[in-house]
């Protein structure tokens, strides 16, 4: 009875383990590079031109977010959704303004780190077409970018038409 006792354990983990193995295996996607549910609107040193990220300036004044969540696939699918996408309840935005969105359309840049043809280090930003955004800030950007091969430590942004950013995968 003893000897039966101690290998029921080890074979009921072994089981456990395998299943646990093939439900991983199962749910993930290996053609998704990033999935997230989680954007930081631009504010403080961020605001404006002078600090840009990967080479993408700040809009000019600072936003908030309600939501922002999306993925972005090896085959440079992307799929963006933004809720509550607008200026900021605080100066230095003017008083009309605050907690709208004055820009009617929104567009994605995916920005990757890549391997330039001379070996070194370089950034690429690939952009979307526009897509309409309410004055709530509420937009859906679904596009295919051409992404660089290979396309390490992406940031995805969501941007004005001009490619100024408001908010960007992050926390």
């Amino acid at each position: 009875m003893n000897v039966i006792r101690r290998l029921a354990l080890p074979a009921s983990l072994a089981v456990t383990l395998a299943v646990f193995g093939l439900s991983t295996a199962a749910s993930a996607d290996p053609g998704t590079i990033v999935r997230f549910d989680t954007m930081a609107p631009v504010t403080g040193p961020y605001v404006g031109a002078a600090n840009p990220i990967r080479g993408v300036p700040g809009g000019g004044l600072p936003w908030m977010i309600g939501n922002g969540r999306g993925s972005l696939d090896r085959d440079g699918r992307l799929v963006v959704r933004v809720d509550d996408l607008v200026l900021a309840n605080h100066a230095p935005v003017p008083p009309a303004l605050r907690g709208t969105n004055p820009i009617p359309q929104f567009k994605a840049i995916v920005s990757c780190q890549t391997i330039g043809a001379d070996g070194s280090a370089t950034v690429t930003n690939v952009s979307t077409a526009t897509f309409p955004a309410s004055s709530e800030g509420d937009s859906t950007i679904r596009a295919t970018v051409q992404l660089p091969h290979p396309c390490i430590a992406p940031i995805v942004f969501v941007t004005s038409p001009g490619g100024a950013w408001f908010a960007a995968t992050g926390n």
